[in-house]
């Protein structure tokens, strides 16, 4: 297996901890995408709801699928994490995640946890795709 490491400069730098944002591994052209969260450079959160840090969640997405030579439509696997009872939120997340996966139509799965990667972060959002 041949892997290339994708770490856009726009966000912040995982190495400290032995981290990418995503994997490609080349020979499949599969792009694993790390856990996104609302995280500037230093590891703080922009924004204080569920709604919110997901907005900017998945533009981190977008973000680390363009570096990895992919895009939202080639998404084949998304699982959206919410700090407590995710059915508390669907009925603001569900028209966010809509408008962002468009006609993708990728397999997605929601899951509530008790915990994430830090206090003030709400969601977290992983993801499979293919590069182009």
């Amino acid at each position: 297996m041949a892997k290339k490491l994708i770490n856009p400069e726009q966000l912040y730098d995982g190495t400290p901890i032995g981290m990418s944002q995503a994997v490609l591994d080349t020979e499949s052209s599969l792009v694993f995408v790390s856990g996104q969260v609302d995280w500037d450079k230093h590891h703080q959160v922009s924004r204080p709801s569920v709604a919110g840090q997901f907005e900017v969640a998945l533009e981190n997405l977008r973000t680390v699928l363009a570096a990895a030579g992919s895009s939202v439509d080639n998404l084949l696997q998304v699982r959206i994490y919410v700090r407590g009872e995710l059915e508390e939120h669907m009925e603001s997340l569900a028209p966010i995640l809509a408008g962002f996966l468009g006609g993708s139509r990728p397999a997605v799965t929601g899951i509530g946890v008790a915990s994430l990667a830090s206090k003030a972060t709400l969601v977290e959002v992983e993801a499979v795709a293919k590069a182009k």
